[in-house]
């Protein structure tokens, strides 16, 4: 695990979003150091994603603020890098991995990118870093999920972001890619001092690597280390009934929450 530093990279103040009568959460006060590592679990329909949209300038909060080094958050900023879920593409698309990846370094310029040298051996620079020179010139459609979430993690962090959001990164791959991929984006974490926010239902892949917990339900949350909120007591005070918190063998289960992604009343934290 990472020593934090003082310097906040991510605040956020103060903040709520509702949907008309429905409040996803509230009252949520956060501040992120440069180089932590943030794991955000929660049931589906917690607000997981809403967060990283709110962070990402996406959706406006319905109150309290957000910043990004001292600044109000704004769509499309530089300092933040974006991990998607691992979605099948069509493997019709003409797209080659290594173009997927440039786009990370010129995706938000206007008109057709210009090739040079630099970004020719930055895009050449992060396909030996993810391991993924042999597919370089492989259509995107083409690549396996594990394959595909090496380069998404590459495009990510190519400019260097401050902050890197990853919206369950880990989902619909086997537990030998998940090992993989979550260690990528460690050692991205480590190499660029970045501060991580990672998004999933499965804490276990990314234990090794966590500073602290967000954990969201009902509205709610709890803030600290693994071993401060995945608690039966505290997830029980969350979820307003009868949670239990098992540990075997070095992995984390909850039992009594309810995710629809997983059972009805196991999920895997």
């Amino acid at each position: 695990m990472t020593t934090l530093v003082k310097t906040a990279l991510l605040e956020i103040k103060n903040a709520s979003v509702s949907f008309g009568s429905k409040t996803v959460w509230k009252d949520l006060d956060l501040r992120v150091s440069e180089g932590e590592f943030i794991a955000v679990i929660g049931a589906n329909g917690s607000g997981k994603t809403v967060l990283l949209k709110a962070i990402l300038g996406q959706l406006p909060l319905t109150q309290g603020s957000i910043e990004i080094s001292g600044q109000p958050v704004s769509l499309g900023s530089r300092e933040i890098g974006y991990i998607p879920q691992h979605r099948q593409l069509d493997d019709g698309v003409p797209l080659r991995a290594k173009d997927l990846l440039r786009m990370g370094l010129d995706g938000h310029r206007f008109g057709l990118p210009i090739p040079s040298l630099k970004t020719n051996a930055r895009v050449n620079e992060m396909l030996a870093q993810v391991g993924a020179e042999e597919i370089a010139n492989s259509p995107i459609g083409k690549l396996s999920g594990g394959q595909l979430q090496r380069i998404r993690v590459a495009q990510a962090v190519i400019d260097k972001p401050k902050l890197l959001l990853a919206d369950e990164p880990l989902s619909a791959l086997d537990l030998k890619q998940q090992s993989l991929v979550a260690e990528l984006i460690n050692q991205q974490r480590v190499a660029n001092n970045s501060a991580v926010l990672f998004v999933t239902h499965d804490v276990n892949p990314v234990l090794d690597y966590i500073d602290r917990v967000l954990y969201l339900a009902n509205g709610q949350f709890r803030i600290g280390t693994p071993d401060e909120v995945l608690r039966s007591d505290v997830l029980s005070k969350l979820y307003g009934r009868s949670v239990d918190v098992v540990r075997n063998q070095g992995r984390i289960a909850v039992l009594g929450s309810t995710d629809h992604t997983h059972h009805d009343h196991e999920e895997w934290v």
